[in-house]
């Protein structure tokens, strides 16, 4: 049983973030549970082709989910494809363009310093067995993909996404990093009827979120053990994005704590660990 403290439940569950065309900002630490963590999508198609935003205090990454855009930041030009990500610095002038439609996730973190501009292609992505692998034995197969991770510098983001196999568990054996990270599941690639259940908890007997998760949900995760399962026929695929607490320092993918219990304390994550 976990002896941290209760997890604070009020605005950790966001509907339907991926309905708006243009950007869009839906999760951030003023309206939800986190605290160096903020989310949005820009949905660019013949309607709305461009967008712009200056970055201010914070890290920004940005993941092309779908289709292609050109991404101006001051001085430079980057080609997003599909999984093809961009990191960001704070204090940047930002333009979005695309010639067809783009889906883009933008996950931020507020920083104190500022980090190079760092373009990561996914075709790297698959042929890096510590940044692309599978893990997870019968009912929890699943595959993680490290976008923005050990492979950037960064202060405080680490953001990829993970699949399941259908109706496996993710996120499994249960486990937590509260002390060194927030993290928030943002759904997608998961067309009707597919559908998942979502767990947040710090004690089985009395969970403190459970939920049905869809296409373009976020749940956001300050605490606790997090696992997840798609329903059968169907896979869970899910961005992750974390926040360190302390810039830098925490910033660490797979360092967890596993549910006492289960698996003899390894994660399946070890992988993407730092070496």
């Amino acid at each position: 049983m976990s002896t941290q403290a209760p997890i604070v439940t009020d605005k950790m569950v966001f509907r339907g973030t991926n309905r708006h065309v243009g950007r869009h900002i839906s999760v951030s630490p003023s309206n939800s549970a986190t605290q160096h963590l903020a989310y949005g999508r820009i949905i660019l198609n013949a309607s709305k082709s461009a967008e712009s935003f200056s970055t201010g205090n914070r890290e920004t990454g940005l993941i092309c989910l779908s289709g292609e855009a050109t991404v101006a930041v001051d001085a430079h030009l980057v080609a997003l494809q599909q999984y093809d990500s961009v990191y960001i610095p704070r204090d940047s002038f930002t333009e979005i363009t695309t010639l067809t439609s783009v889906d883009l996730a933008e996950f931020s973190a507020d920083v104190a310093n500022q980090y190079p501009l760092q373009v990561v292609r996914f075709s790297q992505i698959s042929t890096d067995p510590g940044l692309k692998f599978s893990t997870g034995g019968s009912g929890c197969r699943r595959h993680l993909n490290l976008l923005l991770a050990k492979n950037i510098e960064a202060g405080r983001l680490i953001v990829g996404f993970t699949d399941s196999e259908p109706g496996n568990w993710t996120s499994w054996p249960p486990h937590e990093h509260a002390t060194l990270l927030e993290e928030m599941y943002v759904y997608f690639n998961m067309p009707d009827p597919a559908f998942g259940l979502q767990l947040v908890y710090s004690n089985t007997e009395d969970p403190e979120l459970v939920t049905v998760v869809r296409d373009g949900d976020a749940v956001l995760i300050p605490s606790g053990f997090h696992p997840n399962v798609s329903v059968p026929g169907h896979r869970i695929c899910f961005l992750w994005a974390m926040a360190a607490h302390r810039e830098v320092e925490d910033r660490q993918f797979g360092v967890v704590n596993v549910q006492r219990g289960f698996a003899d304390g390894l994660s399946g994550l070890e992988a993407g660990q730092k070496k």
